[in-house]
Formats: structure tokens, C-alpha cells, sequence
């Protein structure tokens, strides 16, 4: 395999291969070649035709499929036990060990996003420091808000410094680094662990049912914090960069909640007052190739379905 600038890779089960196929699709149609690594827990997806085991002897079970020109998706089994959401960073950490050949700037998306620029606008800003965009329900998230001086608390009992003061909580669903912050992904990974264990987090669980506000979700609380006492640069967007608001610099769209995209019955939502989401849009527009995971009459029946939806969302909505 030839040596791309930049490496894509998310971590799936379960139905969520939906959203992988999209997120490839929309990295495909943006001008993205070279290889993407999707870790899963289960079982291949049905679109997974057609493999190859070239890299299984260096990670065993691994097998890749071709879906396009100068495209390739590596399927890599992962045995934790825990929640993949915990395990991103672990995860990018064995990619740069295992192939380090190939990974210089490295790319993590959740398996629900897709991206709406082209990819040169992602390799660029990678230049500037470690990529990360803002939540939208932590906007406002300042230095003196409580949450982050007990985060700092934590630091300082680590013997870890604040380099930063940060104003908005950072979503967990994607990070990008170059090739000189790999550092940053080992400080994320650390203060996971180190929360699992001070502040008896379940490492199996997407959110912590018993923590009340210091760490809710580990994986996104952890972020926030290397963020905070990393001493090199960042580059932050704000939730615009999600489509989590309607205007602005919208790079991606992040399907965060649920029903997913690909499961959502557009028609019943829109009784209850919730038409088509802009993240939901995005993931019905990016279905039809290289990777096609469902026909062409599904496809063109749930298009239908937004459009009139959101005609009726224009008068009757609770967002």
C-alpha cells in the first residue's frame, strides 16, 4: 500500500455499520483516498464483499475490502469488553503501533458522522494543532465553571499542568492528529484509565449512571481534559462544525442521539413534532455509493419521506 498523507478510522457493532458505509461515502465523494480502519465487536456487514486477509498477520482477523478506486477499508476485530466510545483512544494507539507505515495524520470519526467539506479543508487543518469541535449542550463551558476546576483538581493530583483555559465543552465523536501530537492520544488514553480507576467509572457503559456531573461520559470528559493540559496546539471549531446549529461552518454532520438515521421512521416523528434532522439529511444523501447498504427504491422511499417531512416541520415542530 502506498503512504497516504492522512488515516481515517472509527469503531462500530451492531447496526452501526449504516453509518460506517455513509461516513466512507461522504469521505469518498470528498476526495478522500487511501485506507480507513473500522475496528467492530460482532460480525462483518453484509456490504463487507469481496475481502482480502493481507493484513492479518499483523492484526489477527483483519480483512479489507476495495469498495472504490484508491479506497480501502480495513475491518479490524477488537476484543475489549469495553464500550468502544471508552476505547478510541487505545484504539488509535494500536493503529500507529501496528501500521506505522502508514499512519501520519490520524482521523477518528464516530460511526454517525458525515462529512460535508472536502477533504483538503480536513488535511489543512490538522496543520494547526490537534482538531476538535464543540458540544453544543456544554456551549458554554468556562474556566471557572465547577466542572472544570474539578477537572483541574484531578490534574494537579496527577502532577499534570492546565496549559490552557478552554470556554466550550469538546464533543467526543471526532479528533484528528498529526503525526508530532500522537502524544495527545496517550495523555486521553491515560486519563481514561486514570478516571476508571479513582473515580470507579464503568468502563462498559456510555454514560456514567452513577457520576452526577464530573465525568458523565469518560470518553468525552477525558477529551476535555487533554485538551486542557496538553502543551501543544489545538484547533477548535465551535457545534456549527456538526451541523448541531443551522448556520455556519458546517463540516460535518453528527447524528448524535437516537433513533439513528438509518433507523428512524421519519413519518411518526413528524407526528410527534421532530422533522428530518440536518445529520439525518446528510446520511440519506450519502447512501448510494461506492458502498450501497440498502436499494435503490429504500432510498429514494426515505427521500421522499424527508422531503415532505420536512415541508410539514416548516409549520409544525418542537425543536
Amino acid at each position: 500500500m502506498t503512504q497516504p498523507d492522512s488515516v481515517i478510522c472509527t469503531l462500530f457493532e451492531g447496526n452501526y455499520h449504516y453509518g460506517v458505509a455513509a461516513l466512507v461515502n461522504s469521505v469518498y465523494h470528498n476526495g478522500y483516498r487511501g485506507d480507513i480502519f473500522a475496528g467492530y465487536k460482532g460480525t462483518l456487514p453484509f456490504w463487507a464483499i469481496n475481502t482480502d486477509s493481507s493484513l492479518s498477520e499483523i492484526w489477527k482477523g483483519a480483512t479489507t475490502i476495495h469498495p472504490a478506486n484508491g479506497l480501502r477499508i480495513h475491518f479490524l476485530p477488537v476484543e475489549t469488553d469495553w464500550h468502544l466510545n471508552n476505547y478510541k483512544p487505545d484504539f488509535m494507539l494500536s493503529l500507529k503501533a501496528k501500521f506505522p507505515e502508514l499512519v501520519r495524520n490520524l482521523f477518528y470519526f464516530d460511526p454517525d458522522i458525515i462529512i460535508k467539506y472536502e477533504w483538503l479543508f480536513f488535511e489543512k487543518w490538522v496543520g494547526y494543532g490537534v482538531t476538535l469541535v464543540h458540544e453544543l449542550v456544554a456551549v458554554a463551558l468556562p474556566p471557572t465553571h465547577p466542572v472544570r476546576r474539578e477537572w483541574e483538581e484531578m490534574l494537579v493530583r496527577s502532577k499534570r499542568t492546565v496549559h490552557r483555559d478552554l470556554y466550550s465543552g469538546i464533543n467526543g465523536g471526532f479528533c484528528g492528529v498529526n503525526k508530532n501530537d500522537f502524544d495527545f492520544l496517550q495523555t486521553w488514553s491515560d486519563i481514561i484509565h486514570e478516571s476508571i480507576k479513582c473515580y470507579n467509572l464503568n468502563p462498559r457503559e456510555f454514560k456514567q449512571p452513577h457520576q452526577k456531573y464530573i465525568f458523565q461520559f469518560a470518553d468525552q470528559d477525558a477529551l476535555n481534559i487533554t485538551a486542557m493540559c496538553y502543551n501543544y496546539a489545538i484547533s477548535e471549531m465551535g457545534p456549527d462544525a456538526m451541523d448541531f446549529v443551522q448556520t455556519g461552518w458546517r463540516a460535518m454532520s453528527h447524528a448524535t442521539g437516537s433513533p439513528k438515521p438509518w433507523n428512524k421512521n421519519f413519518f411518526l416523528s413528524c407526528i410527534r413534532g421532530f422533522p428530518p434532522r440536518l445529520a439525518e439529511k446528510a446520511y440519506w444523501a450519502n447512501t448510494s455509493g461506492p458502498i450501497k447498504m440498502h436499494s435503490y427504491a429504500y432510498i429514494k422511499f426515505k427521500q421522499f419521506w424527508i422531503l415532505c417531512t420536512a415541508f410539514i416541520g416548516r409549520f409544525y415542530s418542537r425543536y
